[in-house]
């Protein structure tokens, strides 16, 4: 049986893998439709390369909007190099700002509200395997919503299925593993709570 190949402007929203993967349904690497992910990933490497070579912001927007299959506001600002092995379930808001060397994986959806900051080398991570060794082979997707106006500092990794709340702030090399509440500044190993935002 012949494989169908991954268009460019495909919908992938409604392709039933990426559904599945969406929607935190467990998947095993042997699903018959596993191979839509490699097509995806070998895409976006492509598209990665011409991104991180990019010599302006508005090349660089150009690029990331082709990664993401959605125009990204002018208003937005990443610095290169960025790395994401799908891309295509990131959505950013207006007037962001990603900082260098960030690394998002996205198989769970990935959103961005207005006015958020991101420091260099903050990781957002959706995608996670079972503890038992004899599931590790299965993929399971949880999303990541930073909100409104959140500020992430310099290498946080957020992991699967965190909200981080509106005006919220993240202090620098937190591991963040449970939800932000809005208003708060949050830091440490997993993160907890530091203080209150007046």
């Amino acid at each position: 049986m012949t494989k169908e190949a991954v268009q460019p402007d495909q919908d992938f929203s409604e392709t039933d893998l990426f559904d599945r993967l969406l929607a935190g349904e467990p998947v095993r690497m042997d699903d018959p439709a596993y191979y839509k992910i490699g097509e995806l990933v070998s895409r976006t490497m492509q598209l990665s390369v011409e991104l991180n070579g990019a010599g302006t912001p508005d090349l660089i927007r150009r690029k990331l909007s082709e990664i993401t299959g959605s125009e990204i506001d002018a208003s937005t600002t990443l610095f290169a190099p960025f790395y994401t092995n799908v891309g295509r379930f990131i959505k950013i808001g207006k007037n962001v700002f990603i900082n260098h060397a960030c690394s998002f994986l996205d198989l769970g959806g990935i959103t961005i509200e207005d006015d958020v900051l991101i420091g260099p080398k903050v990781n957002l991570i959706t995608e996670n395997h079972p503890l038992n060794p004899l599931e590790r082979k299965v993929l399971v997707c949880r999303p990541i919503v930073i909100k409104r106006n959140a500020w992430i500092g310099a290498g946080v990794t957020v992991l699967p299925g965190v909200t981080v709340g509106e005006n919220a702030v993240i202090a620098a090399g937190a591991v963040v593993n449970k939800d932000v509440p809005p208003n708060t500044v949050v830091g440490g190993v997993p993160a907890k709570i530091i203080k209150a935002i007046s």
